[in-house]
């Protein structure tokens, strides 16, 4: 199972002046998690397949750091009741102060514990190829990549990929882009 690692350096290579805060790295344990876990992932990475070929969704929102994030805050995210208002409803103030209360809730859950905000960097597909070309050519793609890293990158251009792959993950695909 993928676990975020916030503020952590292990790299011998690597200089910081503030201690890594606000670094996230992915690493891979094969034996995290539970059963139930493990299900939740499988059950949200079909969901993003289903979500992109029925409507055209690119983005993952990186369901899995949010999981990760909101178990580890321990915030319960589903003791404050629903508010919706129908169509013909007025807004009044108890909708309002609930809705306040549950994004500020959902935002401190999804709030890294040395205070930043991890988020995804999935948009531009145009990093994965030329690092895969510089590994390859340095002779230090299968030192640098482990084969679970390798695994979800392949899953993660399966998912973009169309007849032809596009520049931006939310744009359409051309030629140009397609290496």
């Amino acid at each position: 199972m993928w676990k975020l690692k916030i503020g952590e350096g292990n790299d011998k290579y690597l200089f910081t002046t503030n201690n890594f805060v606000g670094r996230q790295i992915w690493e891979f344990d094969p034996n995290a998690g539970t059963e139930e876990e493990r299900s939740q992932i499988e059950t949200a990475r079909e969901q993003f397949v289903i979500n992109k070929k029925n409507f055209g969704i690119h983005c993952c929102s990186d369901s899995l750091m949010r999981m990760q994030l909101i178990k580890e805050s321990g915030i319960d995210l589903l003791s404050e009741r629903n508010v919706r208002l129908g169509d013909d409803e007025e807004v009044n103030y108890e909708a309002v102060t609930v809705s306040v209360r549950k994004a500020v809730r959902l935002n401190r859950a999804i709030q890294a514990w040395d205070g930043h905000w991890p988020a995804e960097n999935t948009g531009p597909l145009f990093f994965t190829p030329p690092l895969i070309f510089a590994l390859y050519i340095s002779g230090t793609l299968d030192t640098t990549l482990t084969n679970e890293h390798k695994k979800e990158m392949i899953r993660y251009m399966y998912n973009q990929q169309s007849l032809i792959f596009a520049l931006h993950q939310e744009k359409k695909p051309t030629m140009n882009s397609t290496r």
